[in-house]
């Protein structure tokens, strides 16, 4: 193992052992993203790694706008929309197989995510249709450096699964994490999650986390 990793003795919990429902078919519509602006505030965040030439970003295709709406219409979601239900072990299925940026294995396997610490909002009101996905991770060790890299790898993978209705929480849980309140900031902040995904670097990282999630469905 690489000597300067944060955490280089994890504890690893069996894949057996891990909850899990695999869907027998694929309902969940391809995303629409979303585009924000902003600067690079994450712009050196992980110096280690090679810089990627094929950096892509997420929420490049943006959703239609309505000016006079204040949240999107039923125009902007197709009938799957409608008519599926996704719950919180649906949405560890999505991203429990999410490999770890400095060890081999899978965010489930190092319980860096946990099924119990997964939750769906509902809706505010009758009038909204926008649902929350809130998912709280637990970084190996207190001072991990990637914290940050994590968080970003698992709202990408959630924007690319789910439909548009749903809006997607990720923070550090609480007591984990010694700058838990800044990577919170971080990532709860739209400008500044499209200008993290606008480094090349970043992305080529991120990409390479999501590799094992690519059959996930199937």
């Amino acid at each position: 193992m690489d000597p300067d990793k944060d955490n280089a003795n994890p504890t690893i919990i069996n894949p057996s052992d891990l909850p899990t429902r695999r869907r027998q078919s694929d309902n969940i519509s391809s995303i629409k993203r979303r585009t924000d602006g902003g600067t690079g505030l994450f712009d050196g965040l992980i110096p280690a790694i090679a810089r990627s030439s094929h950096a892509y970003d997420p929420f490049a295709a943006p959703l239609p706008v309505d000016s006079d709406a204040s949240s999107p219409s039923s125009s902007d979601f197709g009938d799957d929309d409608v008519l599926e239900e996704i719950d919180e072990q649906e949405i560890y299925d999505l991203i429990a197989p999410i490999s770890d940026p400095e060890h081999p294995l899978t965010l489930g396997s190092l319980a860096v995510v946990n099924l119990p610490d997964i939750h769906i909002v509902p809706p505010a009101s009758t009038a909204s249709r926008i649902s929350t996905v809130r998912v709280l991770i637990t970084p190996t060790i207190t001072h991990c450096s990637l914290a940050t890299v994590i968080g970003l790898g698992v709202r990408v993978r959630l924007e690319q699964a789910l439909p548009p209705r749903f809006r997607i929480d990720v923070r550090i849980k609480e007591g984990t994490h010694s700058t838990a309140d800044q990577v919170n900031k971080q990532l709860g902040d739209k400008e500044r999650v499209a200008a993290a995904l606008e480094n090349g670097t970043l992305m080529g990282v991120i990409r390479k986390m999501l590799e094992g999630c690519d059959n996930v469905n199937e």
